[in-house]
């Protein structure tokens, strides 16, 4: 059933952690797929390992979950085919203290997991808490149709322009960003205008400082 209480949203950083999937099966490795663009350190237990598992860089283990081996792990996920294994699971990383989603069911996570578009550092989620994944899908497509690659080169424009600011000693609170933003600098790297759109939010953030 979905989660009727509000989520509490937050970007996990888990470069490094050992996190632990059990499941082998195509659900786990698009679930694997995430923490390793997280540069998580991922181990999989599951009684069958499937090839798109073995093919990714992940530890692994081809033999069913034992009680109580959650612990010492970060983040846990739950996606077998078992419910029964999946609500051991949940149960053990609960008595643990680790954060724990279980595969299509929301009642055993203690997180849920959003739709994800990335493009480079830009990360844009969609959740409905669990009451449709096909319609957080559905909204990730048509936001990832919006997000093209020009609004990769357009944060990095805004990077570069915010370091340049503080390495000025000038506080990047005093730039009009959001007026730089709704000019026409997108329109402008859509042309391949880069050039030009740096020296837009150039004069944009060197007017709101006069």
């Amino acid at each position: 059933m979905p989660v009727e209480a509000a989520q509490y949203p937050v970007n996990l950083i888990l470069v490094g952690e050992r996190c632990l999937v059990v499941g082998g099966g195509p659900v786990a490795a698009r679930k694997i797929d995430g923490l390793l663009a997280c540069r998580a350190r991922v181990h999989v237990i599951a009684e069958t390992v499937g090839p798109e598992v073995r093919a990714r860089a992940v530890t692994w283990e081809e033999r069913s979950y034992r009680r109580g081996e959650v612990a010492g792990f970060r983040l846990v996920l739950a996606a077998t085919d078992d419910s029964r294994v999946n609500r051991t699971v949940y149960e053990d990383a609960r008595a643990a203290g680790v954060w724990v989603n279980t595969a299509d069911d929301p009642a055993a996570c203690t997180f849920t997991l959003p739709s994800v578009v990335r493009r480079g550092p830009i990360m844009v989620t969609v959740s409905t808490g669990g009451y449709s994944p096909a319609m957080a899908k559905w909204l990730r497509a048509r936001i990832e149709q919006e997000l093209g690659a020009e609004y990769e080169i357009l944060v990095d424009l805004l990077s570069e322009a915010r370091n340049d600011m503080k390495a000025a000693g000038r506080s990047t609170e005093e730039g009009d960003w959001q007026s730089a933003l709704d000019s026409d600098m997108l329109d402008l790297i859509r042309a391949g205008q880069v050039d030009q759109a740096k020296e837009r939010l150039r004069a944009w953030l060197s007017s709101s400082s006069d």
